[in-house]
């Protein structure tokens, strides 16, 4: 799977474990930043980078971290068609692809450690979409929320 990743200086220190922990799993990783650790840099510009190379096609999912995770997610849901979640348990991480067909995962490095972020990378990836019925339908009536 190919899979971009995007992260702000609250994020920095986790973006080369993941990085590392994909590659090692058989994953292409697309490296969207940030390239060095610079405090005044501004997470909506990552998750803008990210969900638009999801949206592209040019990942099939994204992973962004920023200090909590909240600004990260916030902002990549402001991109129709991409639906980011926060989630810090490894249930949460599986079952937001699997129900809700989350494309980007966001993370708090300043909520959880490094150990726990493989762990949810690990569930996400692993994850696929249920397709059931009432999971699809879900889906739709978000996808038709963005519309309006």
């Amino acid at each position: 799977m190919r899979v971009a990743i995007g992260v702000d200086h609250g994020g920095f220190l986790f973006k080369g474990p993941i990085v590392d922990y994909l590659t090692m799993a058989g994953h292409e990783v697309l490296d969207l930043g940030a390239y060095n650790m610079d405090p005044e840099d501004d997470y909506p510009d990552y998750a803008k980078a990210v969900g638009e190379a999801v949206l592209r096609g040019e990942a099939e999912r994204g992973i962004i971290l920023c200090g909590s995770g909240v600004g990260a997610c916030v902002a990549a849901n402001k991109l129709p068609g991409i639906r980011a979640g926060l989630c810090h348990d490894t249930y949460s991480a599986h079952q937001a692809v699997e129900h809700d067909n989350i494309n980007v995962l966001c993370l708090g490095a300043r909520v959880i450690g490094v150990a726990l972020a493989l762990e949810l990378v690990q569930a996400f990836i692993g994850a696929t979409f249920s397709g059931e019925e009432r999971h699809r339908r879900r889906v739709a009536k978000v996808a038709e929320m963005e519309k309006t």
